[in-house]
């Protein structure tokens, strides 16, 4: 009798086991289609950004080019030259303005771009069931032994 529940201990340890290992992989089957999931939505996102991120840099350089365009006339029309003088000062510091707009939209569009991003210590459950099996079946093993 003491022979067939050692018998059935280890059939139950192994059962036990075999159901965590199974929970396991399952889960870790979930996990990565969660992740790719995830994976493909950052990307959709990142994708997004980065043409809104284009759009603006290339509507910013449309209208600096038609302010510098009409500050080049007006100054032209008062008998300045639109290069020299008070006329590329003025030139000069619409041209900074605008890199300057622009280094502040860049540095929002790399912070947006980090945002999404999913930390490598996530946890994602299978390290935690795979040592779950292996402690229940110590237990078995040790009450095999007792």
């Amino acid at each position: 009798m003491a022979a067939l529940a050692s018998i059935a201990t280890l059939v139950g340890a192994g059962a036990t086991l075999y159901g965590n290992i199974r929970q396991a992989q399952y889960a870790q089957a979930a996990s990565r289609a969660q992740a790719q999931v995830a994976q493909q939505q950052e990307q959709a996102r990142q994708q997004l950004l980065k043409q809104q991120q284009q759009e603006a840099a290339l509507a910013r350089s449309q209208a600096l080019a038609r302010t510098i365009a009409s500050t080049r006339a007006r100054m032209a029309a008062g008998g300045r030259a639109p290069d020299e003088g008070s006329a590329g000062a003025v030139i000069a510091g619409l041209k900074q303005d605008a890199a300057a707009a622009q280094d502040a939209d860049d540095a929002t569009f790399r912070a947006r771009l980090a945002q999404g991003r999913s930390s490598l210590l996530n946890p994602d459950g299978t390290l935690t069931a795979l040592l779950q099996s292996g402690r229940s079946f110590g237990y078995f093993a040790r009450s095999l032994l007792d």
